[in-house]
């Protein structure tokens, strides 16, 4: 099985290819890892130029040698390539699993809404950077080579459901990024955001029709919340709960996902 690896937002290092590379090697030597050229590029912010980052994605998606698009790492930059990238996407892209989460939450909702069936938020080969991290790039491996055991308990086979970074979802609605999500699960994370700014993203979020339709809310993981002044004096879990409350969303509880190690994969859809 063989695995492409793009950067649609910033770069990584050769040092965490070769160390992720080594991973796979050891506990899934049935996975072939391909560090695209692009994900070393710098351009400003960038992982190269926003043609060089929409150019690598659609290579490895539309090339039949490959069973899956692992995104490299966060950051920012998916938004400004994500149509470019899926208006140049063929049969062969459909075929394939397609794992991020954080700024690849606007490929993963586009692909998504395009009817793509193996779309998952999950870890990405930058977390072997955490504390921790190596555990997280085995989660993922595994869920890359066919196993379950590092999914999200929440995320049960014949239930509809997604995940997304908070300020990602908040920013690609209303846009031709979102996906139709009625009737499902929506769980949600964030980090590094003053929790005036989750509590403004979660109004925009549950004021949308189509978020509206979802079955439920879980809330993940909101860490390295910078201290405010005033402090807010809520809580991320009493946020949510309230934008919750006020749309009619009902709100399920917690998730096991998060800008961490810990963080488990989401498969979207029913899968």
């Amino acid at each position: 099985m063989r695995i492409g690896i793009v950067a649609p937002g910033t770069p990584v290092t050769r040092e965490v290819a070769d160390r992720v590379i080594a991973i796979a090697a050891e506990c899934q030597p049935g996975l072939t890892l391909h560090f695209h050229p692009q994900c070393f590029l710098v351009h400003n912010h960038f992982a190269g130029p926003d043609a060089a980052r929409a150019d690598a994605f659609v290579e490895v998606a539309n090339d039949p040698a490959y069973d899956a698009l692992w995104v490299a790492r966060g950051g920012y930059g998916a938004c400004r390539i994500a149509e470019d990238v899926l208006a140049r996407l063929e049969a062969p892209a459909r075929t394939k699993a397609y794992l991020g989460y954080s700024d690849a939450g606007y490929l993963l909702a586009g692909l998504y809404a395009a009817g793509f069936e193996r779309v998952a938020h999950g870890p990405m080969p930058g977390d072997i950077r955490r504390a921790g991290g190596e555990a997280a790039i085995r989660r993922a491996l595994g869920w890359l080579a066919g196993d379950r055991e590092g999914i999200e308990p929440h995320a049960v086979p014949g239930t509809p459901r997604a995940a997304f970074n908070i300020t990602v979802l908040s920013q690609l609605l209303g846009t031709p990024l979102q996906p139709d999500l009625s009737g499902h699960l929506l769980m949600l994370e964030d980090v590094s955001e003053y929790t005036y700014r989750t509590d403004r993203s979660m109004f925009h979020i549950t004021a949308n029709p189509g978020i509206r339709a979802v079955a439920g809310i879980r809330l993940g993981r909101c860490s390295e919340v910078p201290d405010n002044d005033p402090d807010f004096g809520e809580s991320e879990e009493e946020v949510v709960r309230h934008w919750c409350a006020r749309a009619g969303i009902p709100f399920l509880g917690r998730a096991d996902i998060g800008h961490d190690a810990d963080n488990k994969v989401v498969p979207f859809g029913t899968a």
